[in-house]
């Protein structure tokens, strides 16, 4: 398992473990107190370390290389009944922005998501998860294929942002963006959206219009970056974990804010230490949410949608 900066305490403990386990087994030595009492003290550790994590430890852990990204959830959510749709019908098909068809408890749902990449290959093949406004424009020819066949939204957002070069811009990345802000607030059939890891900016946002708004508890949502902050605000990046403070975006300021509608409780010391357990909780939230959701008409949702998103932010009116 890869180890981060801040987890070098845990790292050297089941180092100091495995060593012990690997003695035991070629002595025969019964060291099974030791093992225990070890095993506590690492548990403890982790305990007190991930329940005390600072806004920049929890912006680290949704970069975890090990973290699973979109496909890895729509692929146990739907037990293998995903079909993967393509193209925009315009451009092309954006390998950034995935989506498709499958069942949850027997019930078709149209999951959309980044998708990151899980080794350098793919990795740049995906663009890091940083889609292209052919990619905005899939996303939304799905939505609305969803809404035309009466089928609920799930997206999973997890991006650093959308697509920043030249040709996305010459493709209208804005307008794209904006077209699904529009187009997202007025759909009939439940949506939900989910960050799972990073939920950067505008491309973040692109997929983030929905009845019910959830993060992972170590995700995080903001209009910016902290490097990218921290690189606007003092010409560096030595200063992200202060702009990580400033700009409130773990889980539990967005919630405070009003900003999302819940938090979503991952294992101890982050989703890819429990894939599974994660999964599962991902998979029984979405029932949850969608059961909830069902019981309210499109008007009432499309209305209730519109308003949790224009409450957002403080105005004031000068005469």
């Amino acid at each position: 398992m890869a180890y981060l900066e801040f987890e070098k305490p845990i790292e050297e403990l089941e180092n100091e473990l495995a060593k012990l386990k690997d003695v035991a087994e070629k002595s025969k030595v019964d060291v099974s107190k030791s093992v225990t009492e070890l095993e506590a003290k690492i548990q403890a550790e982790k305990t007190k370390l991930y329940t005390n994590l600072t806004p920049w430890q929890r912006v680290m852990l949704s970069r975890h290389p090990e973290r699973p990204y979109t496909l890895a959830y729509i692929d146990y959510i739907s037990k293998g009944t995903f079909m993967e749709l393509h193209g925009d019908r315009t451009v092309g098909d954006d390998k950034a922005m995935v989506g498709g068809f499958g069942e949850i408890d027997g019930r078709t749902v149209m999951f959309i998501g980044q998708q990151k990449g899980i080794n350098t290959k793919m990795r740049q093949i995906r663009r890091f998860g940083m889609a292209n406004p052919e990619g905005y424009r899939k996303a939304l020819r799905l939505m609305k294929m969803a809404e035309k066949f009466n089928k609920p939204i799930v997206t999973l957002i997890d991006t650093p942002g959308a697509y920043p070069g030249l040709e996305a811009e010459e493709r209208g990345q804005g307008e794209a963006i904006a077209r699904n802000l529009l187009e997202m607030a007025q759909l009939k059939v439940p949506v939900i959206c989910i960050i799972i890891g990073e939920g950067a900016s505008g491309g973040a946002l692109g997929i983030g219009i929905g009845d019910k708004v959830l993060m992972l508890e170590n995700s995080w949502y903001s209009v910016i970056s902290p490097e990218n902050c921290s690189t606007i605000l003092w010409r560096t990046w030595d200063f992200k974990e202060k702009a990580a403070e400033a700009l409130k975006l773990t889980a539990e300021d967005m919630t405070k804010n009003s900003l999302v509608d819940g938090i979503i409780k991952e294992p101890l010391g982050g989703a890819h230490n429990n894939k599974e357990e994660m999964f599962e909780t991902l998979r029984q939230r979405i029932i949850d949410e969608l059961s909830g959701l069902d019981k309210k008409s499109a008007e009432v949702r499309i209305s209730e949608r519109i308003e949790k998103f224009c409450a957002m932010g403080v105005t004031e009116e000068i005469e």
